[in-house]
C-alpha cells in the first residue's frame, strides 16, 4: 500500500488557490512516476478494437518529451462503427431506452464510486499524459470528477415536463426526451473533468454518446471507458475514441446520424464544427470556447489576497485554462505596487517534475503549445511590454516554461487581445470603474471575468455590467457542479454543469390529449 503523505490546507491552497472545493487537507498517496497504461484501442461497443486502418498514434509524455505508447487512431470509418453502436443502443424498445431512470442514476453513481476507487491510478495517469502536477490531479481533479457525476446522477429522475392548462377540452403535458446520438469532443486541458462535464448530463437525460477525446491525451478517457463497462453500461451506450480532430472530430460533426454535437476547445475549431452541422444534418451544437478573460483589481482590494488570487487565476494548470484571468487590469492607485508583488510571487512558483508534491506548475502539454507560447512571449516584448520576470524556457527537457509577467501592457497589444493559454500574465493600468468595464468588454470573447473589491456595491456594479458567462467577486475559477459554465460572444454558445446542462441534452415534446366530454 502506497505510503500517504499529509498536505495541510495552506499548502494545498497554494497550489490551487481554493479552486473548486478543495478539502481543507488530504492525504495524497506517494505517487508513481511510471503507471502501467492498460487501454490505448478504441472503445467501441463495449468491446476494444484496433482502428480500422490499423494507424496508431504516440501519446507524449511532456515532462521528457518521450513516446508513453502508441495508441489506435479513430477516422471516418471508425467513427462509422461507433455510431452506429450509439444508434442501435438508443433504439426504440433497446435496453438502454427501457431502462428506469433511477437506474440510470444508480449507474452513474456506480461509475462514480469506480473512479473514486481508482483515483490514485487515474492521477497518476493524468499526470503522465498531461503534465499536471499530481497534487492537482488527485486533489482537485478527481474529487470534482466525482460530485460532477454524483451530481448528474441525482437528476436522472427528476428532470420533469410540465401539464398545461390550454385552452378547451384538451389535457395537455411536456415531457423531456433524449436528442438521441451525442457527439462529444473534449479537450486535452482537464481531460478527466471534461468528461465527467460531457457524460454526466448525457447520460443521466438517456442518450447514447460517441466521444472523441485529445489526442494529446488520450489515456485516463480510455480507462474510464473500462469502468463504463464493468459498472453495467449497456453495449453502445457510451463509445471512446482516441483520434486526430480533422478526422475523427470532423466526422462526428458532419454526420447525419449524430444528433448533437458537445464541443470544449479553441474558437477557430468551434467555427468549423458549427459549419460542419449546418452543412449536414444541422444537429444541435454547444461550445465552450476560448477566452481572454478580464480580471480587474481595484484600489481597495486586499492587496496580498488579490495578488495571490490573480496569480492563481493565471498560473493554474499551466495558463492552460480557458477562463484564465488573462487581462489583469488594475488601478492606477496601486498598480506599480501590485506588478511587483505579482513578479515576486511568479518568481516564487515552484516549476519542476509534477510528480513531486512541492511542484506548482508541470510542462505545457506538447511541443505545438510549447512554441506557441515562446511566440507569444517574443511579440509582447517587440511590442513594448515590459518584462517583468520569465520569459524564456524552464528546463533543458520537456516543454518547460519560466511564470512570465509584462507590465504596461496596452489593450492594442497581441499579448492582450489573443487568447495565450500559457504561463504568461499581463497587467494592465486603468482608472475609472467605467473605463475598465469599457475596456474589459472590449474583446471577442466573453467566457469569465472577476473583480476585487471591499465595495460590494461597486462589485454588483461591475459584474452587472461585464459581458460574460461567470463573474467572480473576490475569488477565481470557484467552480461547482451545481453552477452552470458557459460563455457570451465567441466564447461559445450554452451551458454545461448544473440543471441548465441538462437543456442541450433533451428535446422538449408536446403531448395534448382530447378530453371527451360526457354526455348532457
Amino acid at each position: 500500500m502506497n505510503r500517504l503523505l499529509r498536505r495541510s490546507g495552506p499548502a494545498l491552497q497554494r497550489l490551487c488557490g481554493r479552486h473548486y472545493s478543495a478539502p481543507a487537507a488530504a492525504a495524497i498517496p506517494t505517487p508513481s512516476a511510471q503507471p502501467e497504461v492498460h487501454f490505448n484501442k478504441l472503445f467501441i461497443n463495449n468491446e476494444w478494437q484496433d482502428a480500422a486502418s490499423g494507424r496508431t498514434f504516440p501519446t507524449i509524455n511532456p515532462s521528457t518529451g518521450e513516446v508513453i505508447c502508441q495508441v489506435a487512431e479513430a477516422d471516418q470509418a471508425d467513427v462509422n462503427r461507433a455510431v452506429k453502436a450509439a444508434r442501435d443502443a438508443f433504439r426504440f424498445g433497446s435496453p438502454w431506452r427501457r431502462m428506469d431512470a433511477s437506474h440510470r442514476g444508480l449507474l452513474l453513481n456506480k461509475l462514480a464510486n469506480a473512479i473514486e476507487s481508482n483515483a490514485a491510478y487515474l492521477a497518476e495517469l493524468e499526470t503522465l499524459d498531461n503534465g499536471k502536477p499530481y497534487a492537482i490531479s488527485y486533489s482537485v481533479d478527481l474529487p470534482n470528477v466525482v460530485k460532477c457525476l454524483r451530481y448528474y446522477a441525482g437528476w436522472a429522475d427528476k428532470w420533469e415536463g410540465k401539464t398545461i392548462p390550454i385552452d378547451g377540452d384538451f389535457f395537455c403535458y411536456t415531457r423531456h426526451e433524449p436528442v438521441g446520438v451525442c457527439g462529444q469532443i473534449i479537450p486535452w486541458n482537464f481531460p478527466l473533468l471534461m468528461q465527467a462535464w460531457k457524460l454526466g448530463p448525457a447520460l443521466a437525460t438517456g442518450n447514447t454518446v460517441v466521444m472523441k477525446v485529445a489526442e494529446q491525451t488520450p489515456l485516463t478517457a480510455l480507462f474510464v471507458a473500462n469502468l463504463i463497462k464493468e459498472v453495467g453500461f449497456p453495449e453502445g451506450v457510451v463509445n471512446i475514441l482516441p483520434g486526430l480532430g480533422p478526422s475523427a472530430g470532423a466526422a462526428i460533426s458532419r454526420h447525419m446520424d449524430v444528433d448533437k454535437v458537445a464541443f470544449t476547445g479553441s474558437t477557430e475549431v468551434g467555427h468549423l464544427i458549427q459549419q460542419a452541422s449546418g452543412s449536414s444534418n444541422l444537429k444541435r451544437v454547444t461550445l465552450e470556447l476560448g477566452g481572454k478573460s478580464p480580471n480587474i483589481v481595484m484600489a481597495d482590494a486586499d492587496m496580498a489576497y488579490a495578488v495571490e488570487q490573480s496569480h492563481f487565476a493565471l498560473f493554474f494548470n499551466q495558463g492552460q485554462c480557458c477562463c484564465a484571468g488573462s487581462r489583469t487590469y488594475v488601478q492606477a492607485d496601486i498598480y506599480d505596487e501590485f506588478v511587483e508583488r505579482s513578479a515576486a510571487r511568479a518568481k516564487r512558483r515552484v516549476v519542476g517534475d509534477p510528480f513531486d508534491l512541492r511542484t506548482e506548475q508541470g510542462p505545457q502539454v506538447d511541443q505545438e503549445q510549447f512554441n506557441k507560447i515562446l511566440g507569444y512571449i517574443s511579440t509582447g516584448k517587440k511590442e513594448g511590454a515590459r518584462l517583468m520576470c520569465g520569459g524564456g524556457v524552464a528546463a533543458d527537457r520537456g516543454y518547460f516554461i519560466q511564470p512570465t509577467v509584462f507590465g504596461d501592457v496596452q489593450d492594442n497589444m497581441t499579448i492582450a487581445r489573443e487568447e495565450i493559454f500559457g504561463p504568461v500574465m499581463q497587467i494592465l493600468k486603468f482608472k475609472t470603474v467605467e473605463e475598465v468595464i469599457e475596456r474589459a468588454n472590449d474583446s471577442q470573447y466573453g467566457l469569465a471575468a472577476a473583480v476585487f473589491t471591499k465595495d460590494l456595491d461597486k462589485a454588483h456594479y461591475v459584474s452587472n455590467g461585464l459581458r460574460a458567462g461567470t463573474v467572480w467577486i473576490n475569488c477565481y475559477d470557484v467552480f461547482g457542479a451545481q453552477a452552470p459554465f458557459g460563455g457570451y460572444k465567441a466564447s461559445g454558445n450554452g451551458r454545461e454543469l448544473g440543471e441548465y446542462g441538462l437543456e442541450g441534452y433533451t428535446e422538449v415534446k408536446t403531448v395534448t390529449i382530447k378530453v371527451p366530454q360526457k354526455n348532457s
